[in-house]
Parts: structure tokens; sequence; C-alpha cells
């Protein structure tokens, strides 16, 4: 089974996109399952792209760390056996075995940030059927990474996870899946990984899952000011890899 995700954020040069897309799809995603251990790859397109990133999610407080690279619009998705298996080779010795074709590739990417992540713990929701074959996550995703402000707000936040968010997201209309991850490598420490059947259903039915357990608006609120996110986090994408049938 896939308990580690290696999830690499950026951005792309508009004019680039379709000869990058063409590259990633079909070369350098099929090299790199074939590396033991790697397992499935997704490629998704941030839904609401178009937007200034001024005016996303202004509710969340962010990091202003400089040093965190700040790319946004696509996430690159590899699911493995384990954590180790991404990081031996890690993601900088692998850069130094690549190809001179690939090397240009990646250097299109803007803002470029990655990070590895193990998984908690994971529920199967309402729409878990129509899950890809392979483990390949679903059309469209919400991946939101994040630090806790004190130790004592990880204690929070994972109970709160624990206790009403997953045990809700069984029941959401269009959830195919949800995960709860933590970092190994990289600047959050804390992941969480909503699947969804379609985007209609996650417009329509996500809101709700605040509702499904008495006294739980509470408690997300309350969790929610306590948290600093990554640019752009959560990311909410698409998938244009593999296709949506």
């Amino acid at each position: 089974m896939d308990r580690s995700i290696w999830a690499t954020w950026y951005d792309l040069p508009k004019e680039d996109e379709a000869e990058y897309n063409d590259w990633l799809h079909h070369t350098h995603i099929k090299d790199a399952l074939k590396r033991p251990g790697y397992m499935w790859a997704a490629h998704y397109e941030l839904v609401d792209r178009e937007s200034p990133k001024s005016k996303r999610k202004d509710h969340l407080a962010y990091t202003d760390d400089p040093s965190i690279p700040n790319g946004t619009e696509f996430l690159l998705l590899f699911g493995g056996t384990s954590a180790e298996v991404f990081l031996s080779p890690n993601p900088a010795q692998l850069a130094e075995t690549y190809s001179d074709e690939t090397k240009a590739m990646i250097a299109k990417r803007i803002g470029e940030r990655t990070g590895i992540f193990t998984e908690v713990d994971r529920v199967n929701g309402p729409d878990a059927a129509t899950r890809a074959l392979g483990g390949v996550p679903a059309p469209i995703l919400q991946m939101g990474t994040f630090n806790c402000f004190t130790p004592e707000d990880d204690f929070d936040l994972s109970s709160w996870y624990a206790q009403d968010r997953l045990p809700a997201m069984k029941y959401m209309r269009g959830c195919v899946g949800t995960r709860k991850l933590v970092s190994v490598a990289g600047w959050a420490k804390h992941s969480i990984f909503y699947e969804f059947s379609s985007l209609e259903k996650v417009l329509e039915h996500f809101p709700r899952a605040d509702k499904l357990f008495p006294g739980e608006n509470d408690w997300s609120y309350h969790v929610c000011q306590r948290l600093l996110h990554t640019p752009g986090s959560p990311t909410r994408g698409k998938r244009i890899w593999p296709p949506v049938e």
C-alpha cells in the first residue's frame, strides 16, 4: 500500500506549459515509475489559478519566510510504499543523475517547493469505489500543508483530525478518501490530503463536513486559527495526468 507521498509545487511560464507537460507526462513520470517502491504518479493544476494570488484564501495565516518557495499553480505527486523510497536516493541525489533534457525541463519550474510525507491515518469516503486502479488519487484533490504555532497546538490539531474531521469525511458526498500526513522532509510538519470525485460535489458538499458532528464548528475554528500555512495552501487542483476519463 502507498504510505508515503512526495509532493512538489511550482509555477511554469505560460509559454512553456505545453512542452513541459508533454515531457513530464510521457517521459519523466514513465521513467520515475520504474524506480523500486514508486507506486503511482499524478499531476494536478490549480483549480482557481486565474485568480490573483493576493486574493486567495485571505482568511488563513501564511508564512512570511522569504526562503520558502511560493509556487502554487501545479502539484506533482508520487506515491510510494514508504518514505524511505523517496529518501534513498533523495530528490537532490536524483537530480544529479538526470539527463541534460530533464535538467533543462525542471529548470523551467518557478518557485519550486517540495516535501516528503508519511501517512498517519486514512479513511475512505462514499465515492471510494471510483478510485483509479493502482491507487492514483481522485480527479479533484485538496492538499493543505502547514505548521502549528506551539507543541500544544500539535496535539489539538491531531486530535481534531482523529476525532472529528476524518470520521466526518467517511460520510461526505463526493469524498473518495482523506489522509492525514506528517512531513519527514520539508518546511510543513502537517498535511491533510482530501480526494473528491468531482469539483461540483466539493463545492456543494464540502462545507457540510463541519456540521456532521455537533460542536465541531467551534473546535474547527480554533484549530484553523492556530495554523501557519505554506504559500497557496490548501491547494485545490484538478488532475491533468493521468487524464480523467
